[in-house]
């Protein structure tokens, strides 16, 4: 989950009706160039000094038009973003590890460049989108990332296709359960690393802005997102918000359906292959990280620490560390 909501975008027209995959490179399809509000040494001054960033589409089966974000050469390396998130928010982290890995950011329908659309707006339609991007792309087996919403469309993937084309596995801070159930138990709660407690309140606090108590979502994930306290991460931000327009009307529909999932047995039982889970001290779900990985053989957790920027969007405001993190742990 992501503020986009509080942000005022600008507005983007993706022209693409083609079945086939388009390409093109960023400053082309976005139409203009962009300079960053924070200089980092070593990192793009200006969206144009990220040479070979190209921003491609294709359309699925049920005919939506969905965008990716693409650079680098070598073994494919993909990332789903977060519920509202996209693939301009991975510009630091495409960067970092593009000079490694083919490197993919695909927007899910209703977000980033991708088409808005009021069909099709489930967890398991997300997984059949990324099949058929697989299949337009030519990706027979690549690494998978999936931050927040991103993790749980991986989940519906492996339940529904098995982890046959996946060669190593990367979650980001995503809890088992978001909803807690009234007749679970405490531990059963925390496991699961469930913080909200009626769905639809919640649905209504993060599209509409309505106020939320700690009974309903007891969550931090709104305070971290506003504290712009990393460079990096305020630089992503401002790209995001200087050329995606996320509409909270199209934002909303998947979002009951990620909320009342319960992915705890795929989890325990599907996930078999060598599995990364990213989480830090201010996660509303630390305890469910921790029980991820205590029941997926052959996986590893990092918890990142207050100075190290561990909260919800640790990838972006600490990128160095998190893709040198990743890149030993894929590299192992």
């Amino acid at each position: 989950m992501n503020r986009s909501l509080r942000r005022a975008f600008g507005t983007l027209v993706f022209l693409s009706s083609c079945h086939h995959v388009l390409a093109a490179p960023a400053v082309e399809v976005l139409g203009k160039d962009f300079t960053f509000p924070e200089r980092i040494e070593g990192f793009p001054a200006k969206l144009s000094d990220f040479k070979g960033l190209q921003i491609n589409s294709f359309m699925t089966n049920d005919g939506v038009r969905l965008s990716y974000w693409e650079a680098g050469k070598g073994k494919p390396l993909v990332f789903i973003p977060g519920w509202s998130a996209n693939g301009a928010e991975y510009f630091n982290v495409m960067y970092q590890l593009s000079k490694h890995y083919h490197v993919y950011v695909l927007d899910p329908r209703n977000q980033g460049l991708s088409q808005h659309v009021d069909y099709g707006t489930r967890i398991s339609r997300f997984a059949v989108d990324l099949k058929e991007f697989n299949e337009k792309v030519g990706i027979k087996k690549a690494y998978y990332s999936g931050w927040s919403m991103g993790a749980s469309v991986l989940w519906s993937y492996i339940d529904l296709y098995g982890t046959t084309g996946i060669e190593k596995l990367v979650l980001i801070d995503e809890p088992p359960s978001i909803y807690s159930h009234a007749d679970w138990s405490e531990q059963e709660r925390l496991d699961a690393g469930a913080f909200v407690s009626d769905p639809e309140r919640m649905v209504e606090g993060f599209t509409a802005m309505k106020p939320l108590n700690s009974l309903i979502a007891h969550s931090k994930v709104v305070e971290r997102a506003s504290l712009m306290d990393s460079p990096y991460y305020k630089n992503s931000e401002s790209l995001a918000q200087a050329f995606i327009n996320n509409d909270p009307t199209y934002l909303k529909l998947v979002l009951f359906d990620h909320v009342t999932n319960d992915w705890r047995d795929v989890i325990q039982k599907k996930i078999d292959v060598p599995t990364a889970i990213f989480t830090g001290c201010y996660s509303d779900s630390l305890q469910g990280q921790r029980w991820i990985h205590s029941v997926v053989p052959n996986s590893e957790l990092y918890v990142y620490s207050q100075e190290e920027q561990g909260d919800h969007f640790l990838a972006f405001k600490n990128p160095i560390k998190f893709t040198a993190d990743l890149r030993t742990f894929l590299e192992r």
